[in-house]
């Protein structure tokens, strides 16, 4: 039997913890990327930074689709091309107007292309007041921008990147930045979780919480609103709806780079393009009386149908629990490739299988359990389903290797 496609990395993030629920996400697991969530920018402004892209809505520079390894992606990509007056081309998203919120839990997965020289990519917020109210005053957000000189200075391209809010009246802005250089790459190819919490006393963000769920924010500001009448108190400016922006740029003030020529990021080795991969962005709030939401469009949610969703096998090839199946059987693959029953409490590495003991559904990660009309119920990074909570009938399990039905007594 053909297994549904299903993306390698699950989206799982760091999850409902803390007393924070999930409110909205975009999976980006559509064909094309939603409109009633999302604006494409297109521009060669420079963005007040004498960057040196032009910003583009065509589908070589934004779009949604497969990063080559199964992830559905919004996947913004950079070009060396003579564009409008522009050497390069390249991609910038907002949700203004469409989706914005107040206070929460906001989070990231990305992939970022190689940075070293030129190109900045970035993840941040800002208020969904900015048509009237301009900027600086609408507050800004950077939750994760990479390609700073300073990193490039240093040769440490792939592991320096910083934090940042820009608030007041105008210019000169206030402005506070804090830079961090990881002890590992966050330009391995691998999608790396930026989280940013957000709440009535500070903004913090994080990197990889999701495996580190320990840890001191690489960046934290104190916003409290003690001080209206002081226009340079950050406490006035980051309490209101903000919407999300990722943008990949090319040169300008941030990188220290100017002329077309030092840009190295983009060369005959990668085709003179680079991509930077979102595989998902989420948002959690707690239901208290100073968040606010802002969705003109309800997200994606986790029951939606699995488009490639198959039942497997029939009812006669159903994995109990340990009372009604033999626990001598081995595991195994039957005609129609639905796995033999077992009452293995734990997964082996390496073993093909779906196994439950009555408790918990384990097999070769990810894990996914189905309703039988093909909903997603829940997914597990680690291979393991508690189905402690599970209303008792019959569901679907599978794993990377295999699917099976399951019985939940």
């Amino acid at each position: 039997m053909a297994l549904p496609t299903y993306a390698a990395q699950p989206q799982e993030g760091t999850g409902e913890t803390d007393g924070y629920k999930l409110v909205w996400q975009d999976l980006f697991d559509g064909e094309e990327l939603n409109m009633n969530r999302w604006n494409i920018e297109v521009n060669g402004s420079g963005g007040g930074n004498n960057e040196l892209q032009y910003y583009t809505d065509r589908s070589e520079n934004v779009r949604v689709g497969d990063d080559g390894e199964g992830n559905g992606c919004l996947i913004l990509t950079a070009r060396r091309e003579d564009y409008k007056g522009k050497n390069f081309t390249s991609g910038r998203v907002n949700s203004m107007g469409k989706i914005a919120f107040t206070h929460g839990k906001i989070e990231a997965a990305i992939k970022l292309p190689k940075t070293a020289n030129g190109l900045w990519p970035a993840f941040w917020m800002m208020g969904n007041d900015y048509s009237k109210v301009g900027w600086p005053r609408c507050g800004e957000t950077d939750i994760m921008e990479m390609g700073n000189s300073e990193g490039i200075r240093n040769g440490a391209q792939e592991r320096f990147f910083n934090g940042a809010c820009h608030w007041g009246q105008g210019w000169p802005n206030a402005s506070y930045a804090k830079s961090t250089t990881k002890s590992y790459s966050l330009q391995d190819g691998e999608f790396h979780l930026f989280t940013c919490i957000w709440d009535e006393n500070s903004i913090k963000m994080y990197v990889d919480l999701d495996k580190t769920p320990v840890q001191n924010p690489y960046y934290a500001i104190d916003i409290p609103q003690d001080d209206p009448d002081n226009e340079w108190s950050a406490g006035n400016y980051f309490h209101k709806d903000n919407f999300i922006l990722f943008n990949l740029a090319v040169g300008g003030n941030f990188t220290g780079i100017h002329d077309a020529n030092n840009i190295t990021a983009l060369n005959d080795d990668n085709g003179q393009e680079a991509s930077y991969y979102i595989n998902y962005v989420k948002i959690y709030q707690k239901g208290l009386d100073n968040e606010n939401q802002s969705f003109a469009d309800a997200g994606d949610s986790l029951d939606e149908l699995d488009p490639g969703f198959q039942i497997p096998g029939n009812d006669d090839d159903i994995t109990d629990n340990p009372e009604t199946n033999d626990p001598n059987e081995e595991p195994g693959l039957e005609e129609g490739g639905n796995g033999g029953t077992s009452a293995v409490n734990s997964f082996q590495a390496g073993t093909a299988g779906i196994y439950y003991d009555g408790k918990t559904i384990t097999g070769q990660p990810p894990v996914v359990v189905y309703s039988l009309d093909g909903r997603i119920l829940t997914h597990s990074a680690d291979g393991e389903v508690s189905t402690i909570n599970f209303q008792p009938g019959i569901y679907v399990a599978r794993s990377a290797d295999t699917s099976r039905k399951i019985l939940v007594k």
